[in-house]
């Protein structure tokens, strides 16, 4: 079977148009250990905030699971004719990781799209992750007329897309790190999956991820694209603070690297909440774990006085798109936040936006 790459297909960034995004009812008590209550009221907000501009599909294990669900979304205010409750179960509620990536080809009427479904083992931490894996490959089979599996460990918070070719990814997740998922690839091999699978055409290697990040380095915790050529990375002002070193290893590599069409990267800095822990553990608690749906930037807050800085400045960089708050500060006790618990679905059949290599404007700052 000839690869996506092979066919012309790519993995699209999450500012193109989505038909829906998917998110899946969350269940595991253990994952907030005596905090769980606020937990379904978090994702039921996330839902309403989503179906306002786009479909939500929503992972349940049952009809029990169905009702209740439909409970919460519907005190929330969310529009239930825009949801659609897809049977499935899962270990745990973090889409991101574990459903499929979409990839898309430019077609003559739009868009052909297709799944890439990576293979989960619970971030290689967690026993308990069967079910997630087959509710990746449930989904892919469902929503993609065209669907590969690779066979290599992957999670979608790791990697991080501009839509033209280039990926950020760390060497702490997949290589060098204590739970490194490909390490016997090497980086050549993984720099050759990334590229036939989504289509990749240069892939951008940083260091290491924050402290607290328990998937060991993904990238949506603390550097994302905003446009092509046009990054936000995090930026931690205490040098006492482990995370400073980090960040600024990761901007010292940025400034020295070009982008799949030669580019320079403008980096953007995205201030850190002050650090937070639960239970005497850090937990990995970040602006940039924000998610692009359409219309909308969703970005988690943590009654921190940087979430209005945050705020401000993904509103600058989105001028288009409603910047909204989603109160993280429960939700960041299981190990993630909003973009951990999404994942788009592009839209089939939409006019491709044109592409350009015009640097943009920098936000006022």
């Amino acid at each position: 079977m000839k690869t996506p790459r092979a066919l012309g297909f790519r993995m699209p960034a999450e500012w193109e148009p989505h038909r829906a995004t998917w998110l899946a009812w969350p269940h595991n008590l253990t994952d907030w250990p005596g905090k769980f209550a606020p937990i379904p009221w978090a994702f039921a907000e996330l839902a309403r905030a989503l179906t306002r501009v786009e479909r939500v599909r929503l992972l349940v294990a049952s009809e029990a699971m169905e009702v209740r669900a439909r409970r919460y979304l519907q005190k929330a205010g969310a529009e239930l004719t825009r949801i659609d409750f897809v049977r499935a179960a899962t270990n745990r509620s973090w889409t991101r990781d574990f459903l499929p990536l979409a990839v898309v080809r430019d077609a003559a009427r739009g868009v052909e799209l297709g799944a890439v479904k990576w293979r989960f083992d619970g971030w290689a931490r967690y026993d308990d992750h069967r079910l997630d894996e087959a509710a990746g490959k449930s989904v892919a089979a469902r929503f993609a007329r065209r669907a590969w599996e690779p066979g290599v460990v992957l999670e979608g918070g790791a990697i991080e897309v501009d839509g033209e070719g280039t990926l950020m990814v760390t060497e702490e997740c997949l290589l060098t790190g204590p739970y490194p998922r490909a390490a016997e690839l090497g980086r050549a091999g993984v720099e050759r999956a990334l590229s036939d699978y989504l289509g990749v055409d240069k892939v951008l290697w940083l260091p290491a991820g924050i402290a607290g990040d328990d998937t060991s380095g993904h990238t949506d915790d603390f550097v994302r694209f905003v446009a092509p050529g046009r990054v936000v990375l995090c930026r931690e002002s205490n040098p006492r603070d482990p995370n400073h070193r980090t960040l600024e290893a990761a901007r010292e590599h940025l400034e020295g690297v070009t982008d799949a069409r030669g580019r320079h990267l403008e980096l953007i800095p995205l201030p850190m909440p002050a650090p937070l822990y639960f239970d005497g553990q850090r937990v990995p608690a970040s602006y940039a774990n924000f998610y692009l749906a359409n219309e909308l930037v969703l970005v988690p807050t943590f009654n921190d006085p940087s979430d209005r800085v945050a705020l401000g400045t993904l509103a600058e960089l989105f001028p288009a798109r409603a910047v909204i708050g989603i109160h993280a500060l429960d939700l960041v006790l299981g190990l993630g936040t909003l973009h951990c618990s999404t994942q788009q679905e592009p839209l089939p059949g939409y006019e491709l936006p044109r592409r350009t290599d015009q640097k943009q404007s920098k936000p006022a700052r």
